[in-house]
């Protein structure tokens, strides 16, 4: 396994669990919760943009 690859695979580990995060804390409600699940989104996104930019440089080398 390429070192590509295993960061494409952590990349989309990280947002699977931010996106599990998020609904977790948007299931607690509250003012918090609401805050809390925006932050989270935004981890989310972070990352889905990271395991794109990755997947791009991946079909590029081949």
């Amino acid at each position: 396994m390429s070192l590509l690859t295993l960061a494409i695979l952590v990349a989309v580990a990280a947002t699977v669990y931010s996106l599990i995060g998020g609904i977790t804390s948007m299931v607690g409600g509250g003012e918090a919760g609401h805050r809390s699940s925006e932050q989270w989104m935004i981890r989310r996104v972070a990352f889905q943009a990271l395991a794109v930019v990755l997947l791009v440089i991946a079909a590029l080398q081949n």
